[in-house]
C-alpha cells in the first residue's frame, strides 16, 4: 500500500514517501527533488515538469504554468479575466462555463480543463513516486492552500480522480507543515498542560498563509488561519520585470511586452536575480544575449529594489494582525514563529515578520519540502500499512458557512450560520426541519468580503420524499451537514422521523448531488499517455542511431582500427556512411517514424557489428582458452594419480574415458590455437569464445562426475561382546592412520575404524 504526499505548488512540486521507517523526499528522473509545475504541448506529445519548463521559451504559447489559481473558477470570473491579459498562453471557456486552457496539441487546437491539466501534472508526480517505491501508487494526500474555497477543493479532488489517485485527504499547506513540525517533538506539553503555541508562516510563489497551532503530546489543534492570496514571490518578480522593461525601453528603445518570448526570458532572469539578492547585498548584474532584435541587454540592481516593493511589503503585516485578533493571543504567548516557502528567503519579508512578533524567526524546517513531508506523514497516519505514533489533527473552517431555505411559516427566506469562522473540522451537525413536502437548502459563504472568490454560493441540496404525517401535520426532518477531511461542505444525509405507536423510526432519504464529469475525461488521459509513450519510443530509436554513429566514428580510428577487414576504400566508405547518417539525422531524418530509425540502425550495424565482434572475440577468447586449459590439466592430474594408486576407488574404465576425453580436447585446443595464431586481427577468428566455452562444458559433463566420485564409507566394526569392544582392536594399533588416509590407497580393515562409536558400558 502506497504512502505518498504531494505538494502541488504554483511554481514547483515535491513528492514525499514513507519507507524504511521514515519520510523521504524523492527525486525525479533529473535527480532533482523539485518538479516544476509546467505542462507543455507539442506536435507529437506532451512534456511535463522539467522537460516542459525547458520549452517555456521555445514553445511559450503551448507551455502552461500557474494554472493552479484557476481551479473551480468560471471563465467569466473577474479574476480570470484580469489575469488573462498577462498570460503568454490562451484561456478559453469550457462548455460547463469553467476556465479552460487553449493550446496546439498534435497539430490541432485543443481546450483542456484545469482539472485535466492538473491531472497531467499529478500523473507525472505519481510516476516519480512509483519509480522511487518500485510499486504502484494510488493512496495519497495532496496539499492545497488554506484559503481554497469549496469549489476549488472539489476541482482538485476531480483532478486527482482523473489521474487515478485515491486522495485520502486534501491537507492545508500550513497544517501539513505543523504536522511535520510537531510529530517528531519529544518535549511537547502533556495533554492536561497548557499547550505550546507556534505560528507558521508560509510565503510561497503565489500565496501568503499564516496559521496558529496549539501543540500537546500527540495532538495538534489549529486555532486560526489568515492569508493573502495576492501576495507571493511572483509579485516581487513582477516589480523587477516592470523595472527592467522601463530601463530597456529608455536604454535600448525596446518594447519588451510586445514579444512574449522576450518577456518570458526576462521573467526567468528576474527570478534568478531575486534569489541572488536574497543572499547578496552588493550590486548584481542582469545580462541577456540576443534578447530582442539581436540586441544584447544588461543592467544592474541591488536590494534597493525593495523601495519599489514598498506597497507589497506593507501587505505582510495584515494577515499577522488578523491571526492575533482571531485567536486573542498575546505575542508573549507564542513559543516560536516557523517560516517556510520559497519567497520566505526575501530579506525584507523576514525582517517585517520578525519585527511584528518581536522575536527571531525559526527555520528548523526545510523551507521547500516541509509541506510534502507533512502530507506523507498524514498519509502514513491514515494508512493501515504503517504504524505511526498517535497524533490527532483538528483543522478549522476558513470562512463562515451558512444555509438558507424557503421558510414554511412565513413563506420568506430564512438562513442560519452552520459553521462560524475557525470552527473545528472535520465536523458534523444535525439540523431539524418541519415540512410537509420536499424542500431545498442552499449553502453559501456568508462573508463575501473576505472571500478570494466571486461566487459565495457553495451548492444547492434537494431533500426529497418528504410527506406530511398521517394526521396532516408537518413531518420532522433531520438533516446532517458536514465539513469533511478535505474541507468540503456537504449535506451528507436526511431522515424522516415518523411517530408510530410512540416509537420513532428513521427512514433514510435521498439527496441530489452534482454529477461528476471526470468519467468522460479519463479515456482522453489514457490516449495522451499512450501517445507520450509512443513518442518516447520514437525519440529513443532516433537517439540509438545517433549514439551508434558517434560511437563507431570514434572507435574506427581507435580501438577498432586493427580489426577492420575492409580495404582502404571500403573503410572510407563506411566512415562516409556514418557521416551521411549524421547529416541525415539533422535534416530529413529529424522527424521520421520509429521504424525508419530502426531500419537505419540495422543498416549501419550490418557493417559495424562484424568489426565489433572481432574486437570482442579478441578480448574473450584468451580467457575462454585459459579456462579450458586449466580444466584439462585438472582432470589429467587425477588420471596420473590413479596410475600411482592414489585413487583406486575409481572405476578403471571410467578413468580411461577421462584420459581419452582430455587428450582429444587438448588436441582440439592446440589445433585451434595454432590456426588462430596464423590469423590477423582483421580476419574473422578460426574459433570463437562461445565454441571454446561449449567445449569446456562438454569436458566438464564427461569427466567431472568421474573424478569427484566420493570414497566408499567404511562400516563401523560389529563387536559381539562389550568386553571385546573395551579391549585392544585385534592387535591393529596404528591401522587408524591407514584407515583414515586415502592417499596411501589402502582400504581400512573390516573390524577397524578411525574412531570407535561411543557406547555405554556397565
Amino acid at each position: 500500500m502506497s504512502v505518498v504526499g504531494f505538494d502541488v505548488g504554483f511554481q514547483s512540486c515535491y513528492v514525499a514517501v514513507a519507507r524504511a521507517g521514515g519520510i523521504e523526499t524523492v527525486a525525479n528522473e533529473y535527480s532533482d527533488r523539485c518538479t516544476p509545475s509546467f505542462v507543455s504541448f507539442g506536435p507529437r506529445n506532451r512534456s511535463i515538469g522539467a522537460a516542459a519548463k525547458n520549452q517555456v521559451v521555445t514553445n511559450c504559447k503551448n507551455t502552461v504554468q500557474g494554472f493552479k489559481r484557476f481551479h473551480g473558477r468560471a471563465f467569466s470570473d473577474p479574476y480570470v479575466q484580469a489575469e488573462k491579459s498577462s498570460l503568454v498562453f490562451d484561456l478559453a471557456q469550457m462548455p460547463t462555463g469553467t476556465t479552460g486552457i487553449k493550446v496546439m496539441y498534435m497539430e490541432e487546437e485543443k481546450v483542456f480543463s484545469i482539472e485535466q491539466v492538473t491531472a497531467m501534472l499529478l500523473t507525472k508526480l505519481k510516476e516519480t513516486a512509483e519509480a522511487a517505491l518500485k510499486k504502484p501508487v494510488a493512496d495519497c494526500v495532496i496539499s492545497v492552500p488554506s484559503f481554497f474555497t469549496d469549489a476549488e477543493r472539489r476541482s482538485v479532488m476531480d483532478a486527482a480522480q482523473i489521474a487515478g489517485l485515491n486522495c485520502l485527504r486534501l491537507m492545508n499547506d500550513t497544517t501539513a507543515v505543523a504536522l511535520a513540525y510537531g510529530i517528531y517533538k519529544q518535549d511537547l506539553p502533556a495533554p492536561e498542560e497548557k499547550p505550546r503555541i507556534v505560528v507558521f508562516v508560509d510565503v510561497g510563489h503565489a500565496g501568503y498563509q499564516v496559521s496558529v497551532c496549539a501543540f500537546n503530546k500527540g495532538k495538534l489543534k489549529v486555532l486560526g488561519s489568515a492569508f493573502d492570496p495576492e501576495l507571493g514571490g511572483k509579485d516581487f518578480d513582477e516589480v523587477l520585470v516592470k523595472y527592467f522593461c522601463e530601463e530597456f525601453a529608455q536604454k535600448y528603445k525596446l518594447d519588451v511586452r510586445s514579444k512574449p518570448r522576450a518577456l518570458v526570458r526576462l521573467y526567468q532572469e528576474c527570478e534568478k536575480l531575486k534569489k541572488l539578492m536574497s543572499a547578496n547585498s552588493s550590486d548584481l548584474p542582469l545580462n541577456i544575449e540576443c534578447f530582442m532584435n539581436d540586441i544584447d541587454v544588461s543592467g544592474t540592481l541591488n536590494r534597493s529594489f525593495e523601495e519599489f516593493c514598498a506597497e507589497l511589503l506593507t501587505k505582510v503585516e495584515a494577515p499577522l494582525r488578523s491571526i492575533m485578533e482571531q485567536t486573542r493571543l498575546k505575542k508573549d504567548d507564542i513559543y516560536a514563529v516557523e517560516i517556510i516557502g520559497g519567497a520566505s528567503r526575501i530579506t525584507a519579508i523576514k525582517e517585517r515578520i520578525s519585527k511584528f512578533f518581536g522575536k527571531e524567526l525559526s527555520t528548523t524546517l526545510n523551507a521547500d519540502e516541509a509541506v510534502a513531508r507533512g502530507c506523507a506523514l498524514q498519509c502514513a497516519i491514515l494508512s493501515p500499512a504503517f504504524k505511526v505514533r498517535e497524533f490527532s489533527i483538528t483543522e478549522v473552517v476558513p470562512y463562515p458557512i451558512s444555509l438558507k431555505w424557503t421558510s414554511a411559516a412565513d413563506e420568506g427566506i430564512s438562513d442560519c450560520e452552520v459553521f462560524p469562522k475557525n470552527h473545528a473540522a472535520p465536523f458534523s451537525k444535525v439540523l431539524t426541519f418541519y415540512r410537509r413536502e420536499p424542500f431545498s437548502l442552499e449553502a453559501y459563504y456568508n462573508n463575501p468580503k473576505e472571500l478570494p472568490y466571486p461566487d459565495p454560493t457553495m451548492g444547492q441540496f434537494n431533500i426529497q420524499k418528504v410527506v406530511p404525517q398521517p394526521s396532516g401535520e408537518s413531518s420532522k426532518v433531520k438533516v446532517k451537514v458536514r465539513v469533511n477531511v478535505h474541507g468540503v461542505f456537504s449535506v451528507s444525509s436526511a431522515s424522516l422521523v415518523e411517530v408510530v405507536k410512540s416509537a420513532e423510526g428513521e427512514e433514510p432519504m435521498e439527496t441530489d448531488t452534482p454529477a461528476k464529469e471526470d468519467e468522460v475525461k479519463s479515456p482522453l488521459m489514457g490516449k495522451m499517455i499512450m501517445q507520450d509513450k509512443l513518442e518516447k519510443e520514437r525519440n529513443d530509436a532516433k537517439n540509438y542511431v545517433e549514439e551508434y554513429v558517434y560511437e563507431m566514428r570514434d572507435k574506427l580510428h581507435g580501438v577498432l582500427e586493427n580489426f577492420q577487414c575492409l580495404s582502404m576504400q571500403d573503410r572510407d566508405s563506411f566512415s562516409l556512411k556514418l557521416e551521411d547518417t549524421e547529416n541525415w539525422l539533422y535534416e530529413e531524418g529529424e522527424d521520421q517514424q520509429k521504424q525508419v530509425y530502426i531500419d537505419k540502425l540495422a543498416e549501419l550495424k550490418k557493417l559495424g557489428e562484424p568489426i565489433q565482434n572481432r574486437l570482442m572475440e579478441a578480448e574473450e577468447r584468451p580467457k575462454a582458452l585459459n579456462e579450458l586449459g586449466r580444466q584439462i590439466q585438472q582432470y589429467m592430474k587425477v588420471v596420473e594419480a590413479y596410475k600411482d594408486e592414489l585413487y583406486d576407488h575409481l572405476d578403471e574404465l571410467e578413468v580411461m574415458k577421462v584420459e581419452k576425453q582430455g587428450n582429444e580436447t587438448m588436441t582440439w585446443m592446440n589445433n585451434k590455437m595454432n590456426l588462430q595464431s596464423k590469423q590477423s586481427l582483421s580476419q574473422d577468428p578460426v574459433v570463437k569464445a562461445q565454441e571454446i566455452q561449449a567445449k569446456t562444458k562438454e569436458l566438464y559433463s564427461a569427466c567431472n562426475h568421474v573424478v569427484t566420485k566420493p570414497k566408499p564409507k567404511v562400516e563401523p566394526p560389529k563387536e559381539e561382546t562389550p568386553a571385546e569392544q573395551n579391549g585392544p582392536v585385534n592387535g591393529q594399533e596404528g591401522s587408524e592412520a591407514q584407515a583414515g588416509n586415502p592417499e596411501k590407497g589402502q582400504a581400512a580393515p573390516e573390524n577397524t575404524e578411525a574412531k570407535l562409536p561411543e557406547m555405554d558400558i556397565d
